[in-house]
């Protein structure tokens, strides 16, 4: 019985980093997720390298053609994505 009070403590110290830190890491990776799947050709976004840029083309790989000044257009990662600026509505049905 004494052998498993001195875990007690050892048990706390993980709970409170599961519930400071790993937690909020994955709900912050989820949303991460969330954002790079839902980009769209129009959307405004910022590279993790600080690049402003409109997506011009969503391709396959996981891949996005962006249009970083006009004429100049390079493909990046979609993970790379840090942040979208402003999102286009989605196309309606005509």
């Amino acid at each position: 019985m004494e052998a498993f009070g001195q875990f007690i403590p050892l048990i706390l110290i993980f709970a409170i980093m599961y519930f400071l830190l790993i937690r909020p890491q994955q709900k912050k990776m989820k949303e991460h997720q969330n954002m790079v799947q839902n980009l769209r050709r129009g959307d405004q976004v910022v590279t993790q390298g600080g690049l402003i840029g409109k997506v011009v083309k969503v391709k396959e790989n996981n891949e996005l053609e962006l249009e970083l000044a006009e004429g100049v257009k390079v493909r990046v990662v979609q993970s790379t994505i840090a942040q979208v600026l402003s999102k286009t509505e989605p196309a309606t049905e005509a």
